[in-house]
């Protein structure tokens, strides 16, 4: 209310100086006076209104602190001022939440410690306190600032860094790469015009048609119009989201067209500024994640992961298998030269992640980001290479030596990535899978064998695998047929199976002995009565529709706070009778990262 009275052309020094000392963005303040951010900027320059630096006061005034982090204000002399030395400013990736786990951390803490080693001053932007990244001996200086273009620019318009990465903090640095370079700042690796080229769907499709590689029909709808027109050329199922989101936020697989038109209704709100992609849904296709180091020239494959679920569960809450267990080396081929084609085409300098679907031996790009991947710190390990630091050593101006790095690559277990969920800790939340990432964290397990490096990993994440017990396996239709393996595997592991009387009643006819249960909804004695009176040890439940979710939401969550292992997918399920086959037969290993 005190400046509903002013305008933008009578704001003067004080106001504006007490508009941003009590918070204010520039962003905020453009709102209020209708006037662009820029022009806010612009005047607090003709003004000279510009942030005070401070240093953290680790010892509350009691003794005088020397700190190398600072947070910004508006209000007396600023501390700590630059040095003279080379210097790399790195961006962070924002605050740690679901959807977004601390696997980009890993690189920004690697990057930093990287370029320390090579000489160089690091400088770390990041606003939250609770990363490695910003303790206080991983960079030379750090700034405790949000990942906005004002504060972004305010420390660069100090600094005067000799380059900038946005390729370790996930999407939300490379949203900042286009601003950045605007204002005259060198993007260190990849350049802006790649990274919008991978990001923007027309331009990477017709780059991937001049290369002849193949990707699922799609389409970009601005429009409800342009929604009802693609189901008249797009096949159901379709995968629908946002455009530009992290961790998959707001996609959903659909059916048909009403699911289609609701999810329009219900998630977004499609308009021009923001449209939705609708991509044709591969059913019952493997994806694989590509992770590779690029100089632009030359091209090293760092590793190819197989995920254990089917393609549609995000690629952050899907376990993964390196090396691939079940990929013909035609394939693999295949996958090593359509990555070099595309890191050429882009002029990748640095980290490229690619997903892949492989339906019937035919293979699909999905989707290609030109930056780390949440699996770096998995693959780093795996292969027994520091991955951030050779792309450092590349965003510097060194070549790739692909012949020293494939001498160095080893691979000779099986290493599986697992997911973490934060379910408990939220009330009525469901363990079902999806497109939307859930994950906020994972593990890794290591052995000779893939089936046990699986039932390791599934340890470490807390899905704790029984070696004798009572199994509940039940099923989706379009899943009986393909779980006829699973009940017969386990059942010769020695344990009980109970099923729905559906499932029951289709492992009767194929020959399986299995024990016929109520569901909750046709009374008890029913299967949530026997899981809370612990006489069942593993889940494993596929469903499929809304109401069939709804009916066996009691039994997931159920599962989850007696903590009896659970899994939701055909693919997790059968990979974890495996892993118990071999853990019962073979014990679980000890493998020591450390050659």
């Amino acid at each position: 209310k005190k400046y509903q009275g002013v305008s933008w052309s009578s704001m003067d020094k004080e106001t504006l100086r007490e508009l941003k000392q009590l918070g204010f963005s520039d962003q905020k303040i453009s709102k209020m006076f209708e006037v662009k951010q820029s022009e806010v900027k612009q005047k607090r320059d003709e003004l000279s209104i510009k942030p005070s630096f401070k240093m953290v006061d680790t010892c509350a005034g009691e003794f005088e602190s020397y700190t190398n982090y600072l947070y910004s204000c508006y209000a007396g002399e600023s501390e700590s001022p630059p040095t003279k030395n080379k210097k790399v400013v790195i961006l962070g990736s924002g605050p740690n939440r679901i959807g977004q786990g601390v696997e980009f951390d890993y690189a920004c803490v690697h990057a930093s410690l990287s370029l320390r080693k090579l000489g160089y001053e690091a400088i770390l932007i990041n606003c939250n306190p609770e990363t490695v990244s910003t303790d206080f001996d991983i960079s030379d200086r750090l700034y405790f600032e949000p990942l906005t273009e004002e504060h972004v620019e305010s420390i660069l318009e100090r600094e005067k860094p000799d380059g900038v990465i946005v390729q370790f903090g996930g999407q939300t640095p490379l949203k900042l790469s286009k601003f950045i370079e605007s204002r005259g700042y060198k993007i260190l690796g990849t350049s802006t015009k790649s990274i919008y080229q991978a990001e923007d769907r027309d331009q990477f499709r017709a780059i991937l048609q001049e290369l002849s590689i193949d990707q699922p029909e799609s389409i970009i709808a601005h429009s409800k119009e342009e929604v009802e027109k693609a189901m008249d050329t797009l096949p159901f199922p379709l995968m629908v989201r946002p455009s530009f989101v992290l961790g998959g936020r707001a996609m959903e697989v659909v059916d048909h067209r009403d699911e289609l038109m609701d999810y329009v209704d219900r998630a977004v709100k499609v308009s021009p500024e923001h449209p939705i992609l609708i991509d044709h849904f591969l059913e019952n296709s493997i994806e694989l994640d590509v992770d590779a180091l690029s100089d632009g020239q030359n091209t090293f494959v760092a590793g190819i992961m197989q995920h254990v679920e089917q393609a549609g569960v995000h690629s952050g809450d899907s376990s993964c298998v390196l090396p691939p267990v079940s990929i013909s080396k035609e394939i693999l081929d295949q996958i090593h030269e359509t990555t070099e084609k595309i890191a050429k085409k882009l002029q990748v300098k640095g980290f490229l992640n690619i997903q892949y679907a492989l339906q019937k031996d035919h293979l699909y790009v999905i989707e290609v980001n030109p930056r780390a991947s949440r699996t770096v710190p998995f693959v780093s390990k795996a292969i027994h290479i520091p991955l951030v630091m050779e792309a450092i050593k590349i965003l510097l101006g060194e070549p790739l030596n692909l012949e020293a790095l494939k001498k160095r690559q080893i691979l000779t277990h099986y290493n599986v990535k697992a997911p973490v969920f934060p379910f408990l800790k939220f009330d009525n939340e469901d363990t079902i899978l999806g497109p939307e990432m859930k994950s906020t964290g994972e593990v890794m397990g290591i052995s000779k064998q893939w089936e046990i490096a699986y039932g390791k990993a599934q340890i470490a994440a807390g899905n704790s695998l029984p070696t004798k017990g009572n199994v509940f396996l039940s099923v989706k239709n379009e899943d009986k047929e393909n779980a006829i393996e699973v009940a017969k595997k386990i059942i010769a592991c020695g344990f009980e199976v109970y099923s729905t009387h559906g499932t029951a009643d289709f492992f009767q006819k194929h020959g399986v002995k299995v024990h016929s249960i109520n569901k909750v909804r046709e009374g008890r004695p029913h299967i949530v009565d026997k899981m809370l009176n612990n006489e069942i040890d593993l889940v494993m439940n596929t469903t499929k529709g809304k109401s069939s979710i709804k009916d066996s939401f009691s039994i997931r969550r159920t599962a989850l706070e007696k903590s009896i292992p659970y899994f939701t997918t055909l693919e997790g399920a059968l990979a974890a009778t495996f892993a118990i086959e071999q853990i019962q037969t073979k014990g679980i290993d000890v493998h020591r990262l450390q050659l």
